[in-house]
């Protein structure tokens, strides 16, 4: 399972990210150009010391993304509020990387159509968006869930 983060633009919610990555043993792919530098303070201080436990690939462009997941033959899922399919109804497979878009525009409709599944976490009428955290690490949890169960190495 894979996290990748299409041009995050908030650091703080990339290192939380990342921290999510680190302590499930995840990837997590970085699809550039992100709205702050890598090295930026928010972004170590939400990841803390746990960056250095992380497996991060850093995709110069979109394209270089694609190139990776063709050849690496993963399914894409993306979630969206644009989405009809709910992230609970998805049959989640152990190669898949779940993408998730910009906080302040989403992703394009141009790499929105390239996704294997478009999913939507449920939500109260009239609510816009969770933070995109928040919502990686719901659908992470619901995907490991199916795949894996708690990753090895883990205590509780």
């Amino acid at each position: 399972m894979r996290i990748a983060l299409f041009q995050p633009d908030i650091p703080q919610n990339t290192g939380t990210i990342l921290r999510l990555c680190a302590c499930l043993a995840v990837e997590a792919h970085i699809i550039e150009p992100a709205g702050f530098p890598i090295s930026d303070r928010h972004f170590r201080r939400s990841g803390m010391d746990y960056l250095d436990q992380v497996r991060v690939f850093r995709h110069i462009s979109w394209a270089d993304f694609e190139r990776w997941r063709q050849e690496a033959g993963a399914r894409l899922l993306l979630l969206t509020t644009k989405a009809s399919r709910s992230y609970l109804d998805c049959r989640y497979a152990a190669s898949d990387v779940l993408m998730v878009g910009r906080e302040s525009a989403g992703v394009p409709d141009e790499v929105a159509a390239t996704a294997d599944e478009r999913l939507l976490i449920p939500m109260r009428s009239g609510m816009r968006s969770l933070n995109v955290a928040m919502a990686a690490a719901m659908a992470l949890g619901e995907a490991l869930r199916q795949t894996r169960g708690i990753p090895t190495g883990l205590t509780g």
